[in-house]
């Protein structure tokens, strides 16, 4: 059913300030009736994203259902992606929190359209750190696979449900062994337990950028290489005790910071090998204008020596210090032939960064048609064989 505007704008409306009263009843109501009037919060919000959702999907998935007939078969079948002959493309786009309707515009402006969906995911105790199951399952539905970026952040636990946790601020300090000892094992097998009722494969990218000292506090600075890699290792057997069989791990080391073999944690346990590749060009004090070639091609040797089908898992270049369109040219103009051992792109067309800069930087290029042009000229000049037409 196609709701009119006018109906729409009032159901939204209406479902909002159905929220607003929860929540005023649930400050008044305290403590000891949280739970049930959350959860009827948490669904409330549920339902509402559903319904946006549906629109959604009902607008637009026959039409990407029908550009992504030659993935279909691919996304079902593990085996297959786990070496895929053709190029899976995809974004990520954070502008609206569980709609993709962003993402498919930015596909309606490059003539393509994303066999791959990527979100991100913090650990916790809070709603929002759940499984984003209705995200990965509108993915699903729109013809794509889920690639989920699961960040171990470990302060929103309640310490209620995880009695013996450190204080928040003091989390961080040895986390990875802490997940390797089983102290987050309830949120783990429930996490996993959502992954398998998808019964559809995904991408997951555990603790990425696990050996950048300065970014986040899974980094080298807290743990040893060798707690990351138990982390890694003891999730996939909790996986595995659930016999969880669609998922495809990526394994996501910053290729600024080197240290590669301390932290993989062996071949059995990995997929595919992730690198984010951002330009953030003029934009801080430590950065320039890095070619393509500055950022992938010098570390590609050293990523191919896993013999794993590499992801770029964030592509994208700030306007800053030099032509944008050029350098997402000079990018994929490279990319079959030069390094064929790069089978999956995913743009990180995010509006408001600012985990590296001191200010918000904008990732955005929908907007720009001189980048779009250079970005869909590159994409038709590959080979039939490698494009999901």
């Amino acid at each position: 059913m196609q709701l009119k505007p006018t109906y729409r704008i009032l159901f939204i409306t209406g479902a909002f300030a159905l929220g607003l009263l929860i929540v005023y009843i649930l400050s008044i109501a305290g403590a000891k009736s949280k739970g049930p009037i959350q959860n009827a919060l948490n669904q409330a919000e549920n339902n509402i994203l559903n319904i946006e959702n549906s629109l959604i999907i009902e607008k637009r998935e026959n039409k990407r259902k029908k550009a992504l007939v030659a993935y279909d078969s691919i996304r079902s079948n593990i085996d297959i992606l786990k070496n895929p002959k053709k190029i899976l493309l995809g974004a990520s786009d954070n502008s609206k929190s569980e709609s993709f309707e962003e993402i498919i515009n930015l596909e309606d402006s490059l003539n393509t359209t994303f066999p791959i969906l990527s979100i991100y995911t913090a650990w916790g105790s809070k709603a929002n750190e759940q499984f984003p199951e209705l995200a990965a399952r509108t993915i699903i539905n729109l013809g794509s696979t889920p690639f989920i970026t699961w960040e171990p952040w470990l302060e929103d636990f309640d310490e209620a449900e995880f009695p013996g946790i450190p204080v928040p601020e003091k989390r961080g300090k040895g986390s990875l062994k802490a997940i390797a000892n089983g102290t987050y094992d309830k949120y783990i097998t429930k996490w996993g337990q959502g992954v398998k009722a998808l019964d559809k494969p995904i991408f997951l990218r555990f603790g990425h950028e696990m050996n950048d000292p300065y970014r986040y506090p899974w980094g080298p600075q807290n743990n040893k290489p060798k707690d990351y890699v138990a982390a890694w290792k003891h999730i996939r057997s909790i996986f595995d005790s659930l016999n969880i069989k669609n998922v495809l791990w990526v394994w996501a080391p910053h290729p600024a910071y080197g240290y590669f073999d301390a932290f993989y944690p062996g071949d059995e346990y990995v997929d595919y090998v992730g690198i984010g590749i951002l330009n953030f060009g003029d934009a801080a004090t430590w950065s320039k204008w890095w070619t393509f070639d500055e950022l992938f091609g010098v570390n590609y040797e050293e990523f191919s020596s896993f013999k794993k089908p590499i992801m770029i898992t964030e592509f994208g270049s700030l306007v800053v210090g030099g032509d944008r369109g050029h350098w997402f040219a000079d990018a994929l103009r490279q990319t079959p032939k030069k390094y064929p051992q790069l089978k999956s792109i995913v743009f990180f067309h995010q509006p408001a960064d600012k985990t590296i800069t001191s200010k918000v930087v904008s990732w955005y290029f929908i907007n720009d048609p001189a980048t779009l042009d250079s970005i869909k000229e590159q994409i038709a000049m590959w080979p039939d064989s490698l494009k999901i037409k």
